[in-house]
């Protein structure tokens, strides 16, 4: 039961019912005694209403809820919130890392063409960061280690070498494209793009 509290099971719309956060159980509870956010309580058919606190208290908990014990007996966890007065859907800038400059690249070197195995990349700087050259998303690219090897401290037209295309710094996406339903979490379903 205490770690059930402490899952990430309960999806979090803002006002418009956008999906933008996950919380876990005793998160939504704190949320919905103060006001802040309304649980969904979906029915089989996936008939949805809004249900504050004292009303959620009350409801019956059904065979496939989640449900925890307190004082005043089983209380049915909600699995999806639904913000009161946040409006926003907030995106995610991709902080630059070699993992993240992997993900933008594909896993694909950037001068080959050719899908790289984990072992075979490393971050080549377009312009060597002996001559000047930044650590930056617009200067940094995916490499075969042979490749950047041989590259050396030289520019691409130096070294002989064409970049598939122009490195640049990744779009923001809504936070929404990075919530993934670990848990399994059916209801999750209405609101989550697949």
């Amino acid at each position: 039961m205490t770690s059930l509290l402490h899952k990430n099971i309960v999806l979090v719309l803002n006002k418009h019912w956008q999906a933008i956060d996950t919380k876990t159980p005793a998160q939504a509870f704190c949320m919905m005694a103060g006001d802040s956010a309304t649980a969904l309580d979906i029915a089989d058919d996936g008939a949805m209403s809004p249900t504050r606190w004292a009303d959620w208290l009350a409801l019956p908990v059904r065979e496939r809820d989640y449900a925890v014990g307190t004082a005043r007996g089983r209380v049915r966890v909600p699995t999806v919130l639904v913000l009161a007065r946040f409006a926003k859907v907030p995106v995610r800038r991709p902080r630059f890392s070699a993992r993240n400059v992997w993900e933008r690249d594909g896993g694909v070197c950037q001068y080959t063409g050719r899908k790289l195995r984990p072992v075979e990349g490393n971050i080549d700087h377009v312009v060597p960061r002996s001559r000047g050259g930044a650590t930056t998303w617009e200067n940094c690219v995916l490499a075969h280690r042979d490749v950047n090897s041989r590259k050396a401290d030289r520019t691409p037209q130096e070294a002989g070498l064409r970049l598939l295309r122009q490195p640049a710094r990744p779009k923001e996406l809504p936070v929404a494209m990075g919530i993934h339903n670990a848990h399994g979490v059916e209801d999750w379903a209405h609101f989550l793009v697949k």
